[in-house]
């Protein structure tokens, strides 16, 4: 496909078309860890929901690691922290950088969980945004 629409829901993307549209090397950085790391392959989905359009989604065992958003430009991550989750999460809060600090605090808590969009800008986002999905998954960041 020449130029992808992100919002059409017939054209079904793939990590290169979305890498194009992106223009970021951080998309590469991100989804190469989580393939390599994870044993994991993404699947793609179109959403209507709050950020509609076509996002990148990266599950193991079942369980969703996060939801990678992609715009021109610049992506979101999004990483849920559940109940089981929040332990680990806070202590290792204080290694993260102040965005991430203050994302958390400000994030509302919902039903045990506080999802957290991290607007990956540059590669300490990115180590957050590492840490953050290595306790998603039960394990400390390598």
């Amino acid at each position: 496909m020449d130029i992808w629409d992100k919002m059409d829901p017939n054209q079904i993307p793939t990590l290169e078309t979305i890498g194009t549209y992106v223009r970021n090397p951080i998309w590469e950085e991100v989804t190469t860890h989580i393939i390599t790391t994870y044993q994991t392959q993404p699947t793609f989905e179109y959403s209507r929901c709050a950020w509609p359009g076509w996002n990148t989604k990266f599950k193991k065992s079942g369980k969703n690691l996060c939801t990678i958003y992609p715009f021109e430009g610049y992506l979101w991550v999004l990483v849920v922290i559940g109940k089981k989750e929040t332990p680990r999460f806070e202590e290792e809060l204080p290694s993260m950088t102040p965005y991430l600090q203050n994302l958390y605090l400000e994030t509302p808590e919902g039903m045990g969980q506080r999802w957290l969009k991290i607007e990956l800008e540059d590669e300490d986002r990115l180590e957050d945004a590492k840490k953050c999905i290595a306790i998603r998954n039960g394990k400390t960041h390598p």
